[in-house]
């Protein structure tokens, strides 16, 4: 599925090309990160909001999916924060508001440890940066949901769940692109893989994120036993700001897409009038 008809481009790193695109302009840089099992279209009810508000907005397939290339030797957290990074120094723009959705919050706090010249916030979107604990039963239906040719259905028909009020329009096609996208070689091992990698090293670096935070939870995320609690946690341990999003579910930015774009476009405003000014990156 074309992400708002922008022409993709590609970083070739150490294991493979990441695809990604940009809109251009002399704004404030945002840099969208997709979620595992996701494509980047995932930004594409809030780009064109942030677009109108004077950003220049890139987004990116993380590795394994979308037109990034399926197989690599690291899916981790950590190694997708270098994409987005290493995408930043190949544009030579920046600093960046980094935003991550999911696992991909992770990603965004660790380009922000590794290269705090780069990022000057964060946006975490129904972050998931702990290891989250999973009952029998639970473990039982991933383990039958992933064990045959279903896979795929299981993965998508998961996906839908997580929009319990309010689908975008486009719901159904972008579900009938994730899953053809996953039908192809390799991408639905690189799932997997991502899938069973712990979060523990994205939860040790929390207390040392010293960027400003947004975090942006819906209040039915069902991948949280409480969203708000989880929301506040995080956020006491960030010093980061909170959007409770009511009715959202793990994608707040597509469920409530005006909402949670006019908010993101504050956020970024904010910083953009109180921090540095921003200058262009020296390539690297």
């Amino acid at each position: 599925m074309a992400p708002n008809d922008v022409q993709t481009q590609f970083l070739q790193t150490e294991g493979g090309r990441i695809a990604f695109d940009d809109t251009g302009g002399t704004g404030p840089l945002v840099v969208g990160i997709p979620g595992m099992g996701d494509l980047r279209s995932e930004y594409r009810l809030i780009k064109p909001m942030l677009q109108h508000a004077g950003c220049r907005v890139v987004t990116m397939d993380v590795r394994g999916f979308g037109q990034s290339s399926p197989e690599w030797s690291d899916y981790s957290a950590r190694a997708v924060g270098r994409d987005a990074v290493a995408i930043l120094r190949q544009l030579a723009d920046g600093p960046a508001v980094i935003m991550g959705n999911s696992f991909a919050a992770g990603s965004a706090l660790w380009a922000a440890k590794e290269a705090p010249s780069h990022v000057n916030g964060v946006v975490l979107l129904g972050p998931i940066v702990r290891d989250l604990p999973f009952t029998t039963i639970q473990k039982l239906v991933l383990g039958l949901g992933f064990a045959g040719p279903w896979r795929t259905w299981f993965w998508t028909t998961y996906w839908s769940s997580l929009f319990p009020t309010k689908p975008a329009p486009d719901h159904a096609e972008v579900k009938a692109a994730i899953a053809a996208n996953l039908r192809e070689p390799k991408r639905m091992q690189a799932l997997l893989t991502m899938l069973s990698l712990s979060k523990s090293d994205t939860a040790a670096i929390l207390d040392e994120i010293s960027v400003p935070s947004l975090i942006v939870m819906g209040t039915k995320d069902p991948d949280f036993t409480d969203p708000v609690e989880e929301a506040r946690s995080l956020a006491s341990r960030l010093h980061a700001e909170t959007m409770i999003v009511e009715g959202a579910g793990h994608y707040p930015h597509v469920e409530m897409a005006n909402d949670v774009g006019q908010r993101i476009i504050a956020f970024v405003r904010q910083l953009d009038k109180s921090g540095p000014a921003v200058v262009p990156l020296r390539r690297s």
